[in-house]
């Protein structure tokens, strides 16, 4: 508790971090200990170059296993991955689901396909990271389009 708090008032005290964790509250899925454990793992947005490198570094992006010219069994996620960030990644894709009507048609249209829940639930853990980034680089608060859709 005094740790998240000593967090708490370290983000709120810089103006940057402090704009930061408002436009992360601002997309579906994200809530405070996600946007905070975020600012923390991309040093305030600035370790990663793009949304793909840190989705690498979570462990969420799959990797072929080869050996020269032969491909050998199915692909695997990265042992090295930052454990903590993909598990409260995979809570925050969850609660997408639950909330965000564009991620929930996306998770049942991908389910009706036969896709594997997991694998789902790992690309809407793509999809958050994606929509961080984002808004981070536009400066500007999350804006749901699928709910302008006809």
């Amino acid at each position: 508790m005094e740790i998240e708090k000593s967090i708490r008032e370290i983000i709120n005290s810089n103006d940057e971090l402090k704009q930061q964790k408002k436009l992360l509250l601002s997309v579906p899925g994200i809530g405070e200990v996600t946007s905070l454990y975020l600012l923390l793992a991309t040093k305030g947005f600035k370790s990663f170059a793009n949304w793909r490198k840190f989705a690498c570094y979570c462990g969420i992006v799959p990797f072929e296993y080869s050996s020269g010219t032969s491909v050998k069994g199915r692909t695997r996620v990265s042992h090295f991955a930052d454990k903590k960030m993909k598990s409260i990644l995979h809570m925050a894709a969850l609660s997408a689901i639950k909330h965000d009507a564009e991620i929930r048609t996306y998770y049942e249209r991908k389910k009706q396909e036969g896709k594997h829940s997991l694998l789902i639930i790992n690309n809407v853990k793509c999809k958050i990271i994606s929509r961080a980034f984002a808004v981070i680089a536009r400066n500007e608060a999350f804006v749901n389009t699928y709910k302008f859709a006809s």
